[in-house]
Protein backbone atom coordinates (compact mmCIF):
# COMPACT_ATOMS: atom_id res chain seq x y z
CA UNK A 1 0.00 0.00 0.00
CA UNK A 2 1.82 3.46 -0.75
CA UNK A 3 1.16 6.36 1.01
CA UNK A 4 0.24 9.73 -0.10
CA UNK A 5 3.14 12.58 -0.67
CA UNK A 6 2.42 16.31 -1.13
CA UNK A 7 5.38 17.41 -2.84
CA UNK A 8 6.48 21.22 -2.13
CA UNK A 9 9.18 22.55 -4.64
CA UNK A 10 9.84 25.64 -6.94
CA UNK A 11 13.26 25.98 -8.38
CA UNK A 12 15.38 23.24 -10.57
CA UNK A 13 16.94 22.28 -7.23
CA UNK A 14 13.92 20.46 -6.39
CA UNK A 15 12.84 18.63 -9.63
CA UNK A 16 15.29 15.50 -8.78
CA UNK A 17 13.62 14.51 -5.56
CA UNK A 18 10.14 14.90 -6.96
CA UNK A 19 11.74 12.62 -10.04
CA UNK A 20 12.35 10.15 -6.89
CA UNK A 21 9.61 10.18 -5.38
CA UNK A 22 7.52 9.04 -8.45
CA UNK A 23 10.01 6.31 -8.86
CA UNK A 24 9.51 4.95 -4.66
CA UNK A 25 6.61 2.23 -5.54
CA UNK A 26 5.79 2.92 -1.92
CA UNK A 27 4.58 6.73 -2.60
CA UNK A 28 1.84 8.29 -4.63
CA UNK A 29 2.56 12.10 -5.11
CA UNK A 30 -0.98 13.38 -5.12
CA UNK A 31 -0.08 17.17 -5.22
CA UNK A 32 2.64 19.63 -6.25
CA UNK A 33 2.72 22.55 -4.38
CA UNK A 34 4.79 25.08 -6.03
CA UNK A 35 4.99 29.24 -6.38
CA UNK A 36 2.71 31.42 -8.30
CA UNK A 37 4.20 31.76 -12.04
CA UNK A 38 5.67 35.01 -12.24
CA UNK A 39 7.33 37.64 -14.93
CA UNK A 40 10.21 36.65 -16.25
CA UNK A 41 12.95 38.86 -18.45
CA UNK A 42 12.61 42.11 -20.29
CA UNK A 43 9.51 41.00 -22.12
CA UNK A 44 8.04 40.24 -18.78
CA UNK A 45 6.69 36.95 -20.14
CA UNK A 46 4.91 35.38 -17.65
CA UNK A 47 6.60 31.62 -16.69
CA UNK A 48 5.97 28.46 -14.72
CA UNK A 49 8.28 27.22 -12.25
CA UNK A 50 10.85 24.50 -13.08
CA UNK A 51 8.89 22.28 -10.45
CA UNK A 52 5.60 23.17 -12.35
CA UNK A 53 6.57 22.77 -15.79
CA UNK A 54 7.77 19.36 -14.97
CA UNK A 55 5.08 18.20 -12.42
CA UNK A 56 2.37 19.20 -15.96
CA UNK A 57 4.72 17.36 -17.65
CA UNK A 58 4.30 13.96 -15.36
CA UNK A 59 0.81 14.56 -15.50
CA UNK A 60 0.76 15.75 -11.85
CA UNK A 61 -2.35 18.11 -10.04
CA UNK A 62 -0.27 21.40 -9.56
CA UNK A 63 -1.74 24.20 -6.49
CA UNK A 64 -0.16 27.58 -6.58
CA UNK A 65 -1.17 29.21 -3.48
CA UNK A 66 0.08 33.08 -3.36
CA UNK A 67 0.50 32.41 0.41
CA UNK A 68 -0.15 29.16 2.01
CA UNK A 69 -0.89 29.86 5.38
CA UNK A 70 -4.42 31.33 4.16
CA UNK A 71 -7.04 29.16 5.22
CA UNK A 72 -8.68 28.07 1.42
CA UNK A 73 -5.09 27.17 1.32
CA UNK A 74 -5.12 24.64 3.95
CA UNK A 75 -8.42 23.36 3.47
CA UNK A 76 -7.02 22.33 0.13
CA UNK A 77 -4.06 20.40 1.13
CA UNK A 78 -6.46 19.03 4.13
CA UNK A 79 -8.95 17.57 1.29
CA UNK A 80 -5.59 15.70 0.00
CA UNK A 81 -5.24 13.79 2.98
CA UNK A 82 -1.52 13.89 2.77
CA UNK A 83 0.70 10.99 4.34
CA UNK A 84 3.43 13.07 4.21
CA UNK A 85 4.70 16.16 2.98
CA UNK A 86 7.89 17.01 1.24
CA UNK A 87 9.61 20.28 0.59
CA UNK A 88 12.66 21.48 -0.88
CA UNK A 89 13.43 25.01 -1.84
CA UNK A 90 9.72 25.55 -1.98
CA UNK A 91 9.95 29.72 -0.59
CA UNK A 92 7.14 29.57 1.78
CA UNK A 93 7.13 29.02 5.77
CA UNK A 94 4.40 26.21 6.13
CA UNK A 95 2.32 27.28 9.38
CA UNK A 96 1.32 24.67 11.99
CA UNK A 97 -1.63 24.41 10.54
CA UNK A 98 -0.12 22.26 7.54
CA UNK A 99 2.89 21.02 9.63
CA UNK A 100 -0.03 19.30 11.42
CA UNK A 101 -1.77 17.52 8.33
CA UNK A 102 0.20 14.51 7.65
CA UNK A 103 0.88 11.54 9.98
CA UNK A 104 4.51 11.30 9.13
CA UNK A 105 4.94 15.08 9.37
CA UNK A 106 6.76 17.31 7.15
CA UNK A 107 10.36 16.84 5.99
CA UNK A 108 12.11 19.76 3.88
CA UNK A 109 15.41 19.04 1.69
CA UNK A 110 17.54 21.87 3.12
CA UNK A 111 21.04 22.38 0.90
CA UNK A 112 23.31 22.45 4.13
CA UNK A 113 24.57 20.78 6.86
CA UNK A 114 22.40 22.27 9.78
CA UNK A 115 22.58 23.84 11.99
CA UNK A 116 25.04 25.99 9.55
CA UNK A 117 23.22 28.24 6.83
CA UNK A 118 19.74 28.20 8.11
CA UNK A 119 17.73 30.23 5.69
CA UNK A 120 16.92 30.97 1.40
CA UNK A 121 20.80 31.54 0.52
CA UNK A 122 22.79 28.54 2.17
CA UNK A 123 24.81 27.71 -1.32
CA UNK A 124 25.72 31.04 -1.90
CA UNK A 125 27.29 31.85 1.58
CA UNK A 126 28.99 28.47 2.11
CA UNK A 127 30.73 29.33 -1.63
CA UNK A 128 31.05 32.87 -0.18
CA UNK A 129 32.98 32.08 3.10
CA UNK A 130 34.96 29.99 1.21
CA UNK A 131 33.83 26.69 2.46
CA UNK A 132 35.93 23.38 1.62
CA UNK A 133 32.75 21.18 2.62
CA UNK A 134 28.94 21.93 2.65
CA UNK A 135 26.03 19.17 2.23
CA UNK A 136 22.42 18.41 2.68
CA UNK A 137 19.92 17.72 5.59
CA UNK A 138 16.46 16.15 5.74
CA UNK A 139 14.94 17.17 8.49
CA UNK A 140 11.41 17.73 9.94
CA UNK A 141 9.78 21.13 9.82
CA UNK A 142 9.27 23.10 12.36
CA UNK A 143 7.80 26.68 12.77
CA UNK A 144 10.48 28.36 13.10
CA UNK A 145 13.40 28.73 10.23
CA UNK A 146 15.16 25.76 9.24
CA UNK A 147 14.64 24.87 13.23
CA UNK A 148 13.29 21.66 12.86
CA UNK A 149 15.03 18.01 14.40
CA UNK A 150 17.63 16.82 11.54
CA UNK A 151 16.92 12.83 9.89
CA UNK A 152 19.70 12.50 7.75
CA UNK A 153 22.76 14.26 6.14
CA UNK A 154 25.08 13.74 3.35
CA UNK A 155 28.17 16.00 2.92
CA UNK A 156 29.65 17.52 -0.35
CA UNK A 157 32.85 19.20 -1.06
CA UNK A 158 33.36 22.78 -2.40
CA UNK A 159 36.34 22.70 -5.28
CA UNK A 160 38.64 25.80 -5.89
CA UNK A 161 36.58 25.69 -9.77
CA UNK A 162 32.94 25.62 -8.08
CA UNK A 163 30.25 28.10 -8.37
CA UNK A 164 26.69 28.83 -6.85
CA UNK A 165 25.45 27.35 -9.81
CA UNK A 166 27.57 24.23 -9.85
CA UNK A 167 27.02 23.69 -5.73
CA UNK A 168 23.17 23.83 -7.15
CA UNK A 169 23.85 21.08 -9.01
CA UNK A 170 25.54 18.55 -6.82
CA UNK A 171 23.86 19.28 -4.02
CA UNK A 172 20.60 18.85 -6.02
CA UNK A 173 21.71 15.67 -6.45
CA UNK A 174 22.98 14.53 -3.38
CA UNK A 175 19.35 15.87 -2.25
CA UNK A 176 17.54 13.71 -4.09
CA UNK A 177 20.02 10.80 -3.32
CA UNK A 178 19.61 11.25 0.25
CA UNK A 179 15.93 11.57 0.02
CA UNK A 180 15.80 7.79 -1.27
CA UNK A 181 18.06 6.61 1.18
CA UNK A 182 15.67 8.68 3.62
CA UNK A 183 11.95 7.64 3.23
CA UNK A 184 11.86 3.92 3.59
CA UNK A 185 13.96 4.63 7.29
CA UNK A 186 11.00 7.30 7.90
CA UNK A 187 8.52 5.33 6.67
CA UNK A 188 9.46 2.17 8.97
CA UNK A 189 10.25 4.34 11.95
CA UNK A 190 13.67 3.60 11.90
CA UNK A 191 14.45 7.46 11.13
CA UNK A 192 16.11 9.12 14.58
CA UNK A 193 15.85 12.54 14.93
CA UNK A 194 18.65 14.57 16.36
CA UNK A 195 17.64 18.27 17.50
CA UNK A 196 19.82 20.84 16.44
CA UNK A 197 22.34 22.81 18.29
CA UNK A 198 20.91 26.64 18.25
CA UNK A 199 24.11 28.01 19.90
CA UNK A 200 25.78 27.12 16.39
CA UNK A 201 23.22 28.37 14.12
CA UNK A 202 24.51 30.38 11.48
CA UNK A 203 21.94 32.17 8.77
CA UNK A 204 21.96 32.62 5.28
CA UNK A 205 19.40 35.27 4.44
CA UNK A 206 18.81 36.27 1.14
CA UNK A 207 21.45 38.45 -1.23
CA UNK A 208 20.97 42.15 -0.92
CA UNK A 209 22.16 44.16 -4.00
CA UNK A 210 24.70 45.51 -1.88
CA UNK A 211 25.98 42.20 -0.78
CA UNK A 212 26.63 42.09 -4.84
CA UNK A 213 28.84 44.57 -4.85
CA UNK A 214 32.76 44.07 -5.24
CA UNK A 215 34.80 46.09 -2.25
CA UNK A 216 38.13 46.03 -3.46
CA UNK A 217 39.31 46.83 -0.48
CA UNK A 218 38.56 43.58 1.08
CA UNK A 219 41.38 40.55 0.11
CA UNK A 220 41.29 39.36 -3.18
CA UNK A 221 40.35 35.70 -1.64
CA UNK A 222 37.08 36.98 -0.27
CA UNK A 223 36.38 38.42 -3.88
CA UNK A 224 37.40 35.78 -5.62
CA UNK A 225 34.68 33.93 -3.38
CA UNK A 226 32.03 36.51 -3.75
CA UNK A 227 32.13 36.31 -7.69
CA UNK A 228 32.06 32.78 -7.14
CA UNK A 229 29.23 32.69 -5.16
CA UNK A 230 27.14 34.71 -7.39
CA UNK A 231 27.95 33.28 -10.20
CA UNK A 232 25.72 32.61 -12.42
CA UNK A 233 23.05 34.76 -11.05
CA UNK A 234 22.81 37.55 -10.28
CA UNK A 235 26.45 38.20 -10.35
CA UNK A 236 28.80 40.47 -8.42
CA UNK A 237 29.64 43.15 -10.06
CA UNK A 238 31.79 46.99 -9.78
CA UNK A 239 31.98 50.28 -11.23
CA UNK A 240 33.66 51.07 -14.11
CA UNK A 241 32.96 54.96 -15.97
CA UNK A 242 29.91 55.16 -13.77
CA UNK A 243 28.70 52.37 -15.11
CA UNK A 244 27.96 48.37 -13.74
CA UNK A 245 30.54 46.50 -14.43
CA UNK A 246 29.64 42.33 -13.88
CA UNK A 247 32.80 40.16 -12.73
CA UNK A 248 31.70 36.61 -13.77
CA UNK A 249 34.84 34.47 -13.03
CA UNK A 250 38.50 35.58 -11.80
CA UNK A 251 41.52 33.26 -11.07
CA UNK A 252 42.21 31.78 -7.88
CA UNK A 253 44.36 34.86 -6.39
CA UNK A 254 48.08 33.72 -6.18
CA UNK A 255 48.93 34.61 -2.37
CA UNK A 256 52.40 35.55 -3.34
CA UNK A 257 51.22 38.06 -5.87
CA UNK A 258 50.67 41.41 -4.49
CA UNK A 259 50.47 44.96 -5.13
CA UNK A 260 52.56 47.64 -5.19
CA UNK A 261 52.37 50.10 -1.93
CA UNK A 262 50.30 53.05 -2.00
CA UNK A 263 48.34 51.65 -4.60
CA UNK A 264 44.27 52.37 -4.02
CA UNK A 265 42.38 48.70 -4.28
CA UNK A 266 40.38 49.00 -7.66
CA UNK A 267 43.27 49.51 -9.68
CA UNK A 268 44.13 47.94 -12.71
CA UNK A 269 47.65 47.01 -12.24
CA UNK A 270 48.33 45.05 -16.09
CA UNK A 271 46.20 43.58 -18.42
CA UNK A 272 47.91 40.51 -20.81
CA UNK A 273 47.19 37.24 -21.55
CA UNK A 274 46.35 36.69 -17.81
CA UNK A 275 43.50 38.43 -17.68
CA UNK A 276 43.04 41.92 -15.83
CA UNK A 277 44.58 42.00 -12.78
CA UNK A 278 43.09 44.61 -10.06
CA UNK A 279 44.67 45.45 -6.53
CA UNK A 280 42.89 44.56 -3.65
CA UNK A 281 42.75 45.08 -0.02
CA UNK A 282 45.52 42.43 0.27
CA UNK A 283 46.98 40.72 -2.88
CA UNK A 284 45.82 40.94 -6.43
CA UNK A 285 42.71 39.48 -8.63
CA UNK A 286 42.78 38.37 -11.98
CA UNK A 287 39.53 39.13 -13.75
CA UNK A 288 38.96 36.77 -16.93
CA UNK A 289 35.42 36.69 -17.67
CA UNK A 290 33.40 40.36 -17.57
CA UNK A 291 30.44 41.66 -19.06
CA UNK A 292 30.51 45.70 -19.68
CA UNK A 293 27.15 47.48 -19.41
CA UNK A 294 24.50 46.68 -22.55
CA UNK A 295 26.97 44.17 -23.78
CA UNK A 296 27.20 40.06 -23.46
CA UNK A 297 30.14 38.25 -21.03
CA UNK A 298 33.33 38.28 -22.80
CA UNK A 299 36.62 36.96 -21.91
CA UNK A 300 38.42 39.76 -20.19
CA UNK A 301 40.78 39.70 -23.61
CA UNK A 302 38.51 40.64 -25.80
CA UNK A 303 37.77 44.32 -23.73
CA UNK A 304 41.71 44.12 -23.60
CA UNK A 305 42.19 43.91 -27.38
CA UNK A 306 39.34 46.68 -27.78
CA UNK A 307 41.81 49.11 -25.58
CA UNK A 308 38.47 49.76 -23.31
CA UNK A 309 40.13 49.05 -20.12
CA UNK A 310 44.03 49.86 -19.44
CA UNK A 311 46.21 49.80 -16.71
CA UNK A 312 45.99 52.84 -14.26
CA UNK A 313 42.06 52.39 -14.36
CA UNK A 314 40.29 52.46 -10.95
CA UNK A 315 37.41 50.28 -10.91
CA UNK A 316 34.65 51.02 -8.01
Amino acid sequence: MSIRVIFMGTPDFAVPSLHKLLQNDQVEVVAVVTQPDRPVGRKRVLTPTPVKAEAERQGLPVLQPERLRRPESVESLRSLAPDLIVTAAYGQILPKSVLELPRFGCINIHASLLPKYRGGAPIQYAVMNGDAVTGVTIMYMAEGLDTGDMISKIEVPIGDDDTQGTMFEKLSAAGASLLEETLPKLLSGEAKAVPQNDAEAVYSPNIQREQEQIDWTKPSVQIWNLVRALHPRPGAFTLWNGDVLKIWRCLKPNAEETAPAGVKPGTVLETGERGIAVATGLGVLRIVELQPAGKKAMEAADLIRGGQLVSGTVLG
